[in-house]
């Protein structure tokens, strides 16, 4: 069994994303979830998973009942060691320092010599409410998304997507090496390049020039593989049927209410049409849940959050199954 680090605050959505590196998820305290397997390399791609253990136990949230696991539990590994422990979102009410000194103590009398800066193994003890994981860590996501903020890309535009969230919509969509990912209202290619990093080929459309021209040059600035750009309509695309894995798009918000020739409703209705023929699975992103638009065109909904942005607009993220 592994122990998993949730990021955010939404549980449901960081575990549904960590299914995608890792089978059987199950959030067993805020900020906290097992599995039952983890994909270490496809873990470092997550977005709202911080980092997978090795259980050796999952005890009560005390320093005692660590210490009582640690000194009961089997150990395959040997040399240094580092023990490093987390109150996940203040949640626990228990002394961290205080459990790195017991833990690192009941290490150092089975044998490990403590090596803080650069140990063989680190011990991970993550608490939150009553639940305490105790694991050796494995995999840690590469946290980077502020390189690649917005503002700082070769072209911005307003309400460009944060790339922490793109990077989680890609994800579900089904990027991974080898995959192929459309996003067909690509805007300034956020979702593109997340999908590029993890290792997928990507395909992005937009009805504007100018976007189409932005996107690739922000895909030109930060991929190295394969990425295509074109001018199109994403209620007529010109691909083939079942061209591509998936498909990721943030459709316009209801301030956008006219966009080219179409009204929102139809844009969006027509872009899940086209969707289903082209993939077999998809994400969409709105200020709405479009779910009865995509049961229409032929979607099964397997799957809804609402993620608050601000006061004033929320986002709903629809995960889609052909």
């Amino acid at each position: 069994m592994y122990g998993l680090e949730l990021a955010g605050e939404d549980d449901a959505f960081a575990a549904r994303e960590a299914a995608c590196a890792a089978s059987a998820v199950d959030v067993v305290a805020p900020g906290l979830a097992t599995a039952r397997g983890v994909d270490a390399d496809r873990l470092r791609t997550l977005a709202y998973t911080h980092r997978a253990s090795r259980l050796l136990g999952r005890c009560a949230a005390s320093v005692d009942a660590a210490r009582s696991l640690v000194e009961a539990a089997t150990m395959d590994r040997s040399g240094t060691v580092a023990v490093r422990a987390r109150d996940v979102r203040g949640t626990a009410a228990v002394d961290t320092r205080r459990l790195e000194r017991e833990l690192g103590a009941a290490l150092v009398d089975r044998g490990f010599t403590v090596d803080l800066d650069d140990p063989d193994h680190e011990l991970r003890v993550c608490c939150a409410d009553d639940t305490c994981l105790v694991g050796w860590l494995v995999a840690e996501s590469v946290r980077d998304y502020g390189d690649r903020r917005p503002t700082d890309r070769p072209f911005f535009q307003p309400g460009s997507m944060d790339p922490l969230d793109a990077r989680a919509l890609v994800n579900l969509a089904g990027a991974e090496p080898g995959a192929t990912i459309l996003d067909p209202m690509c805007g300034t290619g956020g979702t593109l390049i997340e999908a590029g990093l993890v290792g997928a080929r990507v395909v992005g459309v937009d009805a504007q020039r100018k976007m189409v021209r932005g996107a690739r040059e922000n895909c030109r600035a930060y991929l190295d593989g394969e990425y295509h750009l074109l001018r199109g309509d994403a209620t007529s695309l010109p691909l083939r049927d079942d061209a591509v894995d998936g498909v990721v798009f943030d459709a316009p918000y209801g301030r956008q209410s006219k966009i080219a020739r179409h009204s929102l409703t139809d844009l969006v209705g027509g872009a899940l049409t086209e969707a289903a023929r082209v993939a077999p699975q998809a994400v969409v992103v709105g200020d709405r849940p479009w779910a009865e638009t995509a049961a229409d065109a032929g979607w099964t909904v397997e799957e809804t959050f609402e993620r608050p942005v601000h006061r004033s607009l929320t986002r709903y993220v629809l995960l889609l199954r052909r």
